[in-house]
């Protein structure tokens, strides 16, 4: 009778859970910005905000004096320190020609940022003026005062238009949305964010709830929703649905200081609206607007009171409470194309838009064409297609093809990754072999394994498998210990890796005692207040 030899069937690696999940495009496009250019100010950065036209300068608004970064070189242009107290919310109109920003005497004056004159000054605000903002139509400024008022200025006379009314706390926020110039939004510490149509002056036409004074405020790119920054979350508001509220985020720990959304970030495959947010636990967390989960977060060491992201997304400013500002600025800068290209890359002075640069396009006639995405590797959601080629035995699977356990055995260990070693180790076991890999090694073949165990015996992951392991080399070469001082070296390195970790758990079941009549006792508690 005859038989046909059958396929080997390649050694399957055991799988073990991850560790860490691989990082993601999303997180290379946030980690691309370089390493901060870190300004210290003469108190907390209250405020930062990009010019909308190129080069993007900075204005950050920190103690009495408002400083202008050059988009380019992120050095000090200009400083605008003509406030008699401390100055607040520093902020660019559209053309970037004029800045109007706020003081703790009530004043909102608006200045030229290339000479730092003083243009106008609006002084019907009896309290401290923390938000100001430019009209989209370039004539107007909205202002909103801790004498819970807010108030539209016309800046070509100088006067005002309206007060608007209905807050009872401080005003802190303001936003205009990018589908309609007049309309309006408000926020407060009075836990709502009230919606202003400018055309009916003095009249409110809606009021949410937000739940916790509002700190920040922020239109979506399509005018139809609103998120509000307060307490430790951000809601999201359907303003088109009559404002129901969509989201509530509640993703920091203390609270959400400052929100910004940005219309087109993140990696070139996959840019879209992103929304940024920092809070007072010196987190910066990335939102992706589909399913609002976090996309990134960055680490401050100080609490965050502001951030900004320059229109063509190049460059992140982040303000601490400490006095510190941050300005990362990316290593290769994203075009911008279609429509915006003309109003972003456009000098203030009148000159013709900067020339965007663009990398060969690749095409068939390029060799890169022909090795695009080699180099990059999957994330950890990603869909491998296992191409379909020779598959070339690994040195360990062509010995257990042989038959050869010893041999099978040294090559796992000579790679030096558990996971092999384990798989091989379960192969063996399967096959009966186990006795015959470990048995009849001299000084030098003992060596890696007793490394091996020494490396590894401990890790939760490999322990059961591996204490097994190490109990048949006890018993099979317990006669020949003292024979090889290498050997014997390997074993009280062995021994004493055991010892710690023997101790380290006699010290966690110590402290696990310590807890438990506690927790026990804060449970009776608990149970107890609520029978009462």
């Amino acid at each position: 009778m005859e038989y046909e030899a059958g396929d080997y069937q390649r050694l399957q690696l055991r799988q073990f859970p991850p560790r860490s999940l691989r990082e993601t495009a999303e997180g290379k496009f946030w980690r691309r910005f370089q390493t901060p250019v870190n300004a210290s100010q003469f108190g907390p950065v209250s405020h930062l905000d990009f010019c909308p036209v190129y080069p993007y300068h900075l204005a950050a608004t920190s103690s009495t004096r408002v400083i202008l970064y050059d988009g380019l070189t992120r050095n000090v242009n200009r400083t605008i320190s003509r406030f008699k107290d401390t100055a607040y919310s520093g902020c660019f109109r559209a053309d970037g020609k004029l800045l109007v920003a706020g003081s703790q005497d009530g004043v909102v004056q608006v200045f030229d940022p290339s000479s730092r004159g003083v243009l106008r000054q609006f002084k019907a605000h009896k309290r401290a003026v923390h938000v100001t903002r430019f009209s989209p139509d370039k004539l107007h400024v909205l202002s909103g005062s801790d004498d819970v008022t807010a108030r539209w200025w016309d800046v070509s006379s100088g006067a005002q238009v309206c007060r608007l009314d209905g807050h009872t706390d401080y005003v802190r926020a303001a936003g205009v949305s990018p589908a309609n110039m007049e309309t309006w939004a408000t926020g407060g510490y009075d836990h709502s964010v009230r919606l202003w149509d400018m055309r009916m002056r003095n009249s409110c036409v809606m009021t949410l709830d937000h739940g916790s004074p509002v700190e920040d405020l922020e239109f979506f790119p399509s005018g139809s929703l609103l998120v509000s920054a307060g307490g430790n979350c951000l809601n999201v508001w359907d303003i088109v649905g009559g404002g129901r509220l969509l989201r509530k985020l509640s993703n920091f720990q203390k609270t959400v200081t400052c929100v910004t959304l940005s219309p087109m970030a993140g990696p070139d495959s996959s840019a879209s609206p992103r929304m940024l947010a920092g809070s007072l636990d010196g987190h910066l967390k990335i939102f992706e607007l589909d399913n609002f989960t976090v996309t990134h977060a960055s680490k401050y060491p100080s609490p965050i009171l502001s951030l900004a992201l320059s229109p063509d997304c190049s460059s992140l400013a982040v303000g601490l409470a400490d006095g510190t500002l941050s300005i990362r600025k990316q290593v290769k800068r994203k075009p911008i194309t279609g429509l915006a290209a003309g109003s972003l890359n456009a000098h203030p002075d009148g000159r013709q838009p900067r020339r965007v640069r663009y990398g060969p396009k690749l095409t068939a006639a390029n060799y890169k064409y022909f090795i695009r995405g080699q180099s990059e590797k999957a994330a950890a959601g990603d869909f491998r297609v296992v191409a379909r080629i020779k598959s070339k035995l690994a040195p360990y699977d062509r010995l257990l093809r042989q038959f050869q356990y010893r041999g099978a055995l040294d090559s796992a260990l000579a790679t030096g990754q558990p996971e092999i070693v384990i798989s091989v180790v379960e192969e063996l076991a399967a096959r009966g072999g186990l006795n015959a890999a470990l048995g009849g090694r001299d000084a030098a073949g003992l060596v890696p394994l007793l490394n091996h165990l020494a490396a590894h015996v401990t890790e939760p992951r490999y322990t059961r498998l591996l204490v097994n392991i190490t109990n048949r080399v006890l018993d099979g070469y317990s006669e020949v210990i003292g024979q090889s001082p290498e050997v014997d070296a390997k074993l009280l390195a062995l021994k004493s890796r055991i010892s710690r970790e023997l101790a380290l758990h006699s010290a966690l079941l110590q402290l696990q005692g310590c807890l438990e009549p506690i927790l026990a006792a804060s449970m009776a508690g608990l149970s107890l207040a609520g029978e009462e």
